[in-house]
Order: structure tokens, then sequence, then C-alpha cells
């Protein structure tokens, strides 16, 4: 009987006469059922030795056969996979060139140690050998014995041999090198294998012209990690490249697009080149959406991104982004984006009809889009937001419920946009009030009532009605009442002095939601002692929102664009988001633009060749408004005393500086905590059923609120000095190895429900731990711990569950060490180090904030090369400079250099000018940020002078 994964003796029988046969035909036919049963799933291993001894043959498609069941069963018969062995090297040597080519590759699919070491000579032959298609299949043979034997790769010289084929004649054989080079580099991402210069480039770009469409793919992806000497060959690249946009393949367009995007980088935009080249790039992106609807949705992904990046592109292509009926529903959706990205002045009355049609459409999830849409064009393009206000009221008077409610929620938004403009409208909208339903829509009519309360007759009864069935809406709606209601009670005290008590009743003694309760608490404690600071609290006016609230962070969006055409670009998320085991993940940036001109004092560390910046050169980034521009534009004061520093709150650490305010905040750590009964934030989302597995990297959301702008005087904590405490040889850590600050309390016992947290951060071996001591100071037993934390400047996520095996029992207290990875989502906290953090147990879920030392982040290749030092420092402008003191250090220039090191502060060079030792020094954060330093060491004072750049 014949199942799914087994086969019967008699069939075995049978196939095994049939191969054993001494006529061909029979054999042939005998192999297909082989395969045939191997295919469906059927266990054919018993015929393996039967099946080898076929391969003996002069047919070619039998010898497929053959090899194709080999490399199925090899695995789990090694030690007869090797009786083939003979017949690879035999076929190797073979005069059909497609017989050597098929044995090369049979064996390099082959995964079993025992066979690798007999691979490597007839490998070596077929690298040089005379036909093409040989060397080509060859090529890629060495990337996949680079995955079962790197080393045996390396000792054997095929490397070196596959860098000579980028100089093949062939190109394909090109092609197939540079992806096995590729594919070897990305698994060791410092390795300098595609050692690229122009003379490499130039023989790379004449292949393109000649390879299949795969082979132009990797070409083309290879040339975007180049990084040109200047925008002369950037330039002369990109004149050779783009011939590749009026490809039939979209991967080569898109691939080809990724190349021109990065080089343009380095354009100056007055060239007139500059603007033929944007020109150039329109209309591939537009026949791109020309295809079937998968592809589209890929390209929109795309142009999603380069929108963003450089919106001129497709600022005349409005009309091909306007939705057809027989669009799926995600490409409209993903078109609707993109027409917003491109709404300007110009085109907001074509657009705005647009979208007030896609609002009748039958598809509900499209219409909420729509409107939405709508006034996102009111609150981007100023001129149009009357006209907006107008589309939204004729929406509203259709009375389709869900149209009603999507714009309510928009207007609210443009309430905030532009306050005290278009309020004639909220008659319209409260006569709608009844019906809404929805949650947000429920909760910005509410915003609405509360915030123009005084313009409203009858606000008082409106937000009464709301109050009536208070214990059901949901949480959202609860809080926008509670708000609404104090504001309305300070505009109008003498009437609304029993609506605001009844409120806030609801709120701190009927409700279960501890956020609904410690506002309600704040509310009541202002409302009660100081009415005119409530005033000033709840009445304050509200920053403007921004144009923009969904454009992707910018250095994100710089790697994203270094990705156009792979999966990054369509998920809008780096691989090393979504690819395991991506820890050797590079992240690429698009290189700066040239001819800043100016350059600063420079360290005498010798001279690039040529007098140009090489090619290894890490960007310079000109723009202060990522996280480089932060992390040296803080604030750069030195302190006002020698002194110590006065003790401080995690709220005052604005001065956190990278190496700066005389380096004290370096690795000062610092806390505030956020569980309390009377000051709370919103929540984290953290789920009843929160468990072990969380420790991951979650994206969370932005569900922490700000943190009190004072703090309880009992929770103040002195800070850690920064460098100072690198320099300490009595420091905690040892002298000669990285700096790891005292453990301070982040979580009191007391704000906890007897649960104390303690901690403080540590560097080791390249990773970073988070070292906590939980200390359980209550009466019951506390099981169940889990750890996330909010998204954060640096990416810092929990690279495991938190591992408290056993139960904490009264009075017990455990020290945990918690590996944490810089992979998680990221977004830009205030102050930079800042990091918030929930903690859940069998009890409660608590939420606490400390601070990272900087120099945690310091990765160990952060030592720069000395020309590429010297290119980087004299390419920085005066703009990215900083210049403070330390004070009160007692250390030479070379204990000091030697202590730093530790922390992964490298020297790269130091020269002595008048009896002044000067320091020049690098570090590499963990997101691939360079900052260089310059440090002033004067025998005899104990006065240092630190001057820092970001490169």
């Amino acid at each position: 009987m014949v199942c799914s994964v087994s086969i019967c003796a008699g069939e075995i029988f049978e196939l095994k006469a049939e191969l054993n046969s001494d006529k061909k035909e029979k054999k042939k036919e005998a192999v297909k059922k082989v395969i045939a049963s191997m295919t469906v799933g059927k266990d054919v291993s018993a015929l393996f030795p039967d099946v080898v001894n076929c391969m003996q043959t002069d047919n070619l498609e039998l010898k497929k056969l053959v090899y194709l069941y080999l490399m199925n069963y090899a695995k789990s018969q090694p030690d007869m996979a090797i009786m083939a062995v003979n017949t690879f090297v035999k076929d190797c040597e073979d005069a059909n060139p497609l017989i050597r080519a098929l044995a090369v590759r049979t064996m390099g699919c082959i995964r079993v140690d025992k066979i690798t070491e007999y691979l490597c000579e007839p490998l070596r032959k077929c690298l040089k050998d005379e036909d093409p298609y040989v060397r080509k299949t060859a090529a890629v043979c060495v990337a996949k014995l680079h995955d079962i034997n790197a080393q045996l790769v390396e000792d054997q010289g095929f490397l070196d041999t596959l860098k000579d084929l980028i100089s093949d004649s062939n190109p394909m054989v090109v092609a197939n090198a540079v992806a096995a080079l590729s594919e070897i580099a990305e698994s060791h991402p410092n390795s300098n294998l595609l050692d690229l210069n122009p003379q490499s480039i130039n023989k790379l770009l004449t292949a393109l012209n000649e390879c299949t469409e795969w082979g132009q793919i990797f070409i083309l992806d290879c040339l975007a990690n180049y990084t040109p000497r200047d925008d002369r060959e950037s330039q002369s690249i990109c004149e050779r490249v783009t011939p590749r946009l009026s490809h039939a393949n979209s991967a080569v367009v898109l691939s080809a697009v990724k190349v021109l995007m990065k080089f343009m980088e380095m354009l100056p935009k007055d060239l007139d080149y500059y603007s033929t080249l944007l020109k150039k790039l329109a209309p591939p992106l537009v026949t791109l959406l020309s295809a079937e609807p998968e592809l589209q949705y890929v390209a929109l992904r795309n142009i999603n991104l380069i929108v963003q990046k450089r919106p001129e592109i497709l600022k005349h292509e409005m009309k091909v982004f306007f939705v057809k009926y027989n669009d799926p529903i995600y490409v409209k959706l993903e078109k609707l984006d993109i027409m917003i990205r491109l709404a300007s002045q110009a085109n907001i009355a074509q657009v705005l009809a647009e979208l007030k049609e896609y609002a009748t459409e039958v598809d509900v999830d499209f219409v909420r889009k729509a409107v939405r849409a709508i006034g996102r064009c009111a609150i981007k393009v100023e001129q149009s937001a009357e006209r907006c206000v107008s589309t939204l009221l004729d929406l509203i008077q259709t009375k389709v419920n869900y149209v009603v409610q999507e714009a309510i929620v928009v207007i609210k938004d443009i309430f905030r946009k532009y306050p005290n403009k278009y309020e004639s409208v909220i008659a319209t909208l409260c006569e709608n009030l009844d019906s809404l339903d929805e949650p947000e829509a429920r909760a910005a009519m509410i915003w609405i009532v509360g915030e123009y309360a005084e313009r409203i007759d009858n606000a008082d009864e409106l937000l009464e009605s709301f109050l009536e069935g208070f214990h059901d809406e949901s949480t959202q709606v609860q809080l926008q009442l509670l708000t609404a209601i104090v504001k309305l009670f300070l505009k109008k005290p003498t009437e609304t002095q029993e609506l605001v008590q009844q409120v806030l009743s609801l709120a701190t003694q009927d409700s279960d939601n501890p956020d609904l309760r410690d506002r309600g608490y704040i509310y009541w404690r202002l409302l009660s002692t100081d009415p005119v600071a409530a005033k000033e609290v709840v009445l304050a006016e509200k920053p403007l929102i921004s144009e923009e609230t969904d454009l992707i962070e910018p250095t994100l969006l710089e790697e994203l664009i270094c990705h156009i055409g792979t999966l990054a670009s369509v998920y809008h998320k780096p691989p090393s988001a979504f690819v395991e085991g991506s820890r050797g993940v590079m992240h690429k940036r698009l290189p700066a633009r040239t001819g800043s001109g100016e350059s600063t004092e420079s360290p005498d560390v010798g001279t690039a060749a040529g007098g140009s910046a090489p090619e290894a050169a890490p960007s310079i980034i000109p723009s202060q408004g990522d996280l480089l521009g932060d992390l040296l534009n803080l604030d750069m004061a030195p302190p006002t005393t020698s002194g110590p520093p006065p003790p401080t709150t995690g709220m005052q650490m604005g001065g956190m500086d990278l190496l700066g305010g005389g380096l004290d905040s370096l690795v000062g750590i610092s806390h505030s905590v956020y569980h309390s009964s009377n000051v709370k934030p919103e929540p984290l989302s953290l789920s009843p059923q929160l468990g072990g597995d969380i420790g991951g990297s979650p994206a969370m959301g932005a569900g922490f609120g700000a943190a009190p702008a004072v703090m309880p005087a009992s929770l103040n904590a002195p800070v850690g000095g920064g460098l100072g405490d690198l320099f300490d040889l009595g420091g905690v850590g040892m002298p000669m190895g990285a700096y790891i600050p005292p453990k301070i309390v982040w979580l009191p016992a007391m704000k906890a429900k007897g649960l104390e947290i303690s901690g403080t951060f540590a560097r080791r071996a390249g990773v970073i731990q988070m070292e906590l001591i939980l200390t359980n100071k209550a009466m019951s037993v506390m099981t169940d711990f889990a750890i996330q934390f909010n998204r954060n400047s640096f990416g810092l996520a929990p690279a495991g569950p938190l591992q408290v095996l056993t139960p904490l029992g009264p009075n017990q207290t455990i020290e945990v060490s918690l590996p944490l990875s810089t992979v998680g989502p990221v977004m830009k906290m205030d102050p930079l180090n800042n990091l918030q953090v929930a903690v859940k147990n069998n009890i409660d879920v608590f939420y606490f904030s400390c601070q990272y030392p900087i120099s945690m982040l310091f990765v160990e290749d952060g030592k720069m090369e000395r020309q590429v030092f010297l290119a980087t420092w004299k390419d920085i402008p005066n703009d990215n400079e900083s210049q403070f003191q330390i004070k009160d250090c007692h250390l030479n220039s070379d204990a000091a250099s030697s202590k730093l090191q530790g922390s992964n502060i490298f020297t790269i060079a130091k020269r002595t000018v008048e009896g002044q030792d000067m320091l020049y020094m690098s570090i590499k954060l963990s997101n691939g940020i360079w900052v260089l330093a310059e440090l002033r060491v004067q025998a005899g004072n104990s006065n240092y002078t630190v001057r820092k750049t970001g490169g």
C-alpha cells in the first residue's frame, strides 16, 4: 500500500530492477518514476545506490535527473553520497560544457561537509574554464560553498579568483561574480570583498549593457553600494545607468532608480544635468503604474519613498495617481497617500475634486481615507483650507453616517491648525451629534465642544448628554469628556459646578481605569488648590499640529532609499527589522553632497592619496534635523562652577551631551518614575496575556505620555559624572574596561505596589546589558515578570524575555541581566538618551523612565582609518562643531587615551603643539553615526578642552 510518505516494498523492488536494467530507455523511465515519487513526498531513499549507478551515462537528460535525486537525498545519506564524488570529478572534465557546469552546480548544492573537500579542485578548474557558461556557474558555486564552509573558501583562495572574474570578458560571468561576492559580503559586512574603485566600476558599467535582466540587477545593486569620489564621477555613472530606466523589466528600472537617487545626492542642484535627470526619472516611474496590480503596489510603495525625498520628480504627474474604478483597494489607498504628498497650491483644485468624488464611493475604507485626505490637504496647503472645509461640510450634508464621522474627526485637526478661523461650522457639526457612534468621532466632537464652549450656548447640555452613559463609553471618549467638562467649568464656573463635580466623581471613584482616575485626581487637585494655575494649564495655548504627521523619519528614509526595489521599500522598514539573523546587516546611508568648501584645523595624520577623500569615507550629514544634529546641538554650555554638579532629576537632563557639558553627563543615569497615584501618562498597550515572549523588539507606539514637570523631591538622585567617571580609576567598572555607572533606584517600592527596581547599564563583549535588581517589599509573591520599552532614539529593545525564573517572595531580591538590541522601533526622545520602560508582573503594570549612558552605544569597530579620519575631518562644516572644557581631570594624555579606549573612544592620532598634547579620536554609534573629537591636554593643567564634530 502506498501512502504520502512511504512506498511499498513491491514497488521498490520493481524500480530497483528497472534501474539496473541494461536498456538505457528503461533505466531513464525508472529514474523518472523515482523523481516523480520523490516530488509528491514519497520516501525513495532506499534506491540511493541504484540511482547513483545510473550516473555513468552520456545521456544529459538522465544525468540531470540523477543529480536532482542526489541533491535531495545526499544530506540524509552522506556516507553513500561519497560514492558519487568520482563521477562528479570526472564530469567536471567532460568535453561538454553543459555537463561540466551541471556537475559543479550539483556539487555546490549538496550541502554535505564530507563532499566539500572534494569539490575544491574541480571548482578551481571550472573557475578558469574556457567556456563562460561554466565560469558563471562556478562563480555562484563559490558563494554556496562559502555558506557551507567559509574558512575553506578563504584558505583555497577562491575569493581572489572571484574578484578576478569581475574583469572577465563575458558580461554574464561578471554579473554572477558580482552576485556571489555581494552575497558573501552580506554575511560578512565588515569585510571589504567588493573593493570597488573607478576602474572596477568602469568594467561593471561596460558589462551592464550586455547582461541578462537578472545580471543587470546584480550589477546595479553593487553600484548602489559605491560612493563616488566627486560630483563629476557621480554624473558619469548616472549618465551610463540612465538607459536602464527604459528596460522592460520593472526590477531593473527600480534598481536603476535606486542608483540614480543615491548618486543625485552628490550632484550640485544648480547643475543643468541635475534638472535633466529629474525629468528623466518621472516617465519610467509612471510606466510602472500600467503593470498588473501587484506590481503597481510595489511601484507605489517605492514611489511613496521617492516622493518624500524628492517630490519635484513627480510634481507634474498628479493625474497618474488618480484612482481607477477597477483598482484593488490596496492600490487605491496607496495612490491616495501619494496624491496628498504631491498636493500643492498649483494642483489642489483638481485633487479636491477627485477626493470629493472618492467620498461617494461604495468602499467604506476607501471613503474614510478620502475624507481624511481632504483634511490633510487643508492642513498641508493653507490657501486651500477654506475650500476643504466647504467640501467637508458638503459631505456632512449627505448624512452618510461614516462620512459624517470621518469629517468631524478631520475638522477637529483643521481647528487645531487654524484656531479661531472656521468656528462658524460648529453649529452644523452639533446638528449631527446624535448620529455619532464611533469613539474617535465622539471624542473629536467632545473636544470641539470643550475647546469652543464659550461660543456654544448649550455646551453644558451637549456634554451632559454624553455623561449619561459615561461608563459605557470607550476610554478615549471618557478622557476627552473629562477634559472638555473641566475646560467648560473654567470658562463658565458658575453654571457648571455641579457638572464638573459629577464627572470628577465618575472618573475618580466609580472608574477602574487607572489613566482616567489619575487624570481626574490631577484636575481635582488643580481645581481645589489653585484655580488660576488650573486655567493656565488646561486652557493653555496649544501648539499647531504639523503639516505632515506621517512622514518617515529622515535617517530611516535615507536608508530605505538605499533599499529601493527590495522588500524593505515595500514594508517601509529597514532590513534589520524583519530579516532573521540580521545582526550584521549594515545600515546604508546616502552620500553627502560635495563641495562644502570650508576645511577646519585637521590633525597631522598623513594625506589621503591624490588629495581626495577615500571611497570608504563615512557620510557627512549637513542637516541638523536628525540624530546627529541632536547629539551635537544639545546644551553645550560648560559647567558654571568647578565643583561637582548638583543632584538633578531626569527632567533636568536637557543638557545631556554626547561628549559635552563638561562631559559630565556622558554616562549619567537619571530617572523619573511614572507610576503614581496622581501623575501618570497614557499607558503602554500591554495586553493582559503579556508573557515571557514579549522581550523582543515590540513596536509599542507612542503610548507613554509626557513626564510630569516636577518630580517629588524624594525621587531626586545624583547623576553620575560623565567622562569624569570614565577617567576615574576608582569607578565601579574595571580600571581598563568600559565604565559601568553605579546602580540607582529607578522605581521605588512605594510607587509600584512593593516592587522596587534598581539598575544600571553596561556594555560587555559588544552587547548592551540592562542590569536590574528586583526587590519585593510587598507581602505577596510576585511572578510572571515581563518588560517592554517604548520607541526611543536609538532603537533599544530587549533582545530576549526578562529571565525571572523563580517566584519573587516577600523581602527577596534577585539580580537580572537583560541583553538589549538596537533594532527596535526608533523615535526621537527628549532628552535623546531617555528610555521609557514598562514592567509587568502578576500584580500590575508599572511605568518608569531612565537614561542610559550614550557611551553604551559606542561600538567596538569605531576606530576610523587615519586617512579616512583626515578626509572626514576636513569635510565637516563648522556648523557641525562644538567646543567645551572638562574640569579637574588629573590624567596625562596617554592615561586618558587608554582609559577612554575601554569605552570604545579610540585615539586615531596624537601630536604635541607648544607643550599641549592633542588627541584625535573617533567614536561610532550603534546606528552608524560617527563622532570625531579633538582632546587637548596641557601638562600641569587639570582642565581639558574638547572639540567634537559629527560625521
